[in-house]
């Protein structure tokens, strides 16, 4: 007997999702246990930049990645056909397949996919090649140029490391990106058309085209005598962001073919919203509108109400109109059950790592409900009066987590939410 397509549909939208694997590569450290302890201890991964002379810039801080050998996970001869963000995204594939102990007879297959994105892609290549056009002429471009910028051949090459063949694709929706990377896969995995997805976000974007680009606008912090206080989320002081790099990847899986193999299942994905501002080619919506509707649509989607979410692990970039905009679309959102919330910022540690934070934070969050505990803001010092909710300040909070929502809004009003629920 053959369903017509609206219930074939429908049957598929029940499949579940979880969380089985994770690879994180980050200012904390370089693997998923040195991040999560980083995060717990409320350590802050933000220093003096190293990776070029900033002494001529207003900002001369970031979250750089310090303990990142690339020949711990790529061929030599591989490593120089490669921008920075694509070793980040092959390291942090690596560590979440290695993780998650799948068979790898179930990655090479037309049922397992690679959804990876960036921001910025390749600019560190893009920068040093056209030095070299102009000091050595077109035929000194590296014939890998393009191959090591483009920004979807970091799904690329996990697909080929792994011989996935599904759905193979890239999102590039500014600091929304990996977590629209991880919702489309989880809807992918939901509707039939996957079983496993490699997905997430990667991005090396600390170059002095980079950081020179968001000094102009005035989008970072400039507390440059204290980097480590730098990202200070819903702090009355807080003056900008805090640029920081490295990937996060997680392994997605159909929840019945990971419990018939006996994976470890961090968390549940359950419910995805995804919304545009249409407002400003860089400043958040000034209502709050689009983060809200975002959050509403996530909750929609899982059917979940409001009062039934115990944390928010937001966006929280540490900017004076974010971190205002995104608390009052939080209030509108829960109600009178925004003051019971907890709200973190992991970005508070971290610093943004654009298109690779919404991964970063929403493994964050898995770890935060398969532990029970909940993640700190650091760098809280002074109460804003319109940042006036439960920021889990300064320490590491133990507490029951049933649902937590995670959001990420990026330039071009492009916002995401993700809701993920402990499994049981």
């Amino acid at each position: 007997m053959f369903l017509n397509p609206g219930e074939q549909k429908n049957k598929a939208a029940n499949r579940r999702v979880a969380i089985t694997g994770i690879g994180l590569v980050t200012p904390l450290g370089v693997g998923t246990q040195k991040t999560w302890d980083g995060l717990l201890a409320g350590r802050s991964g933000i220093g003096p930049i190293t990776r070029f002379d900033a002494s001529r810039f207003s900002t001369r801080i970031a979250g750089e990645v310090r303990d990142f050998h690339p020949l711990d996970f790529i061929d030599k001869k591989e490593v120089r056909k490669m921008d920075l963000f694509i070793q980040f995204a092959l390291a942090a594939a690596h560590l979440a397949v290695e993780d998650s102990g799948i068979n790898p007879a179930l990655l090479e297959s037309d049922r397992c996919g690679v959804y990876v994105g960036s921001g910025i892609g390749g600019i560190g290549t893009i920068e040093e090649t056209h030095k070299v056009l102009l000091e050595k002429g077109p035929d000194r471009v590296s014939p890998f140029f393009l191959v090591s910028v483009i920004i979807n051949e970091a799904s690329g090459q996990i697909s080929i490391r792994y011989k996935a063949k599904g759905p193979n694709s890239a999102a590039v929706t500014a600091c929304t990106t990996a977590t629209h990377c991880l919702g489309d896969s989880f809807r992918l995995i939901a509707r039939g058309d996957a079983d496993v997805m490699i997905a997430g976000g990667s991005e090396a974007p600390i170059t002095p085209l980079g950081v020179a680009g968001f000094c102009t606008m005035k989008a970072l912090s400039e507390r440059n005598d204290e980097p480590q206080k730098a990202s200070r989320p819903f702090d009355a002081k807080r003056d900008g962001f805090v640029m920081g790099e490295g990937a996060g990847i997680l392994l997605l899986e159909e929840l019945g073919q990971a419990l018939k193999r006996g994976a470890k299942i961090y968390a549940e994905v359950v419910g995805y919203g995804m919304t545009g501002d249409a407002y400003h080619i860089a400043a958040p919506a000034m209502d709050g509108e689009g983060a809200e509707r975002v959050m509403r649509k996530a909750l929609e989607d899982a059917g979940v109400p409001p009062g039934d979410v115990q944390f928010i692990n937001a966006h929280g970039t540490s900017t004076p109109l974010n971190d205002k905009i995104e608390t009052a679309a939080i209030k509108r959102v829960f109600g009178d059950h925004a003051s019971k919330l907890a709200v973190s910022s992991t970005k508070s540690m971290t610093g943004h790592l654009l298109g690779a934070t919404g991964a970063v934070e929403i493994a964050a969050t898995a770890l935060c409900l398969k532990h029970q505990i909940m993640t700190p803001t650091i760098n809280y010092e002074y109460p804003d009066p319109e940042c006036d909710l439960d920021y889990v300040p300064n320490k590491a909070r133990p507490a029951e987590i049933v649902f937590a929502l995670n959001n990420s809004f990026g330039f071009g009003g492009t916002n995401g939410s993700l809701l993920l629920k402990r499994f049981e």
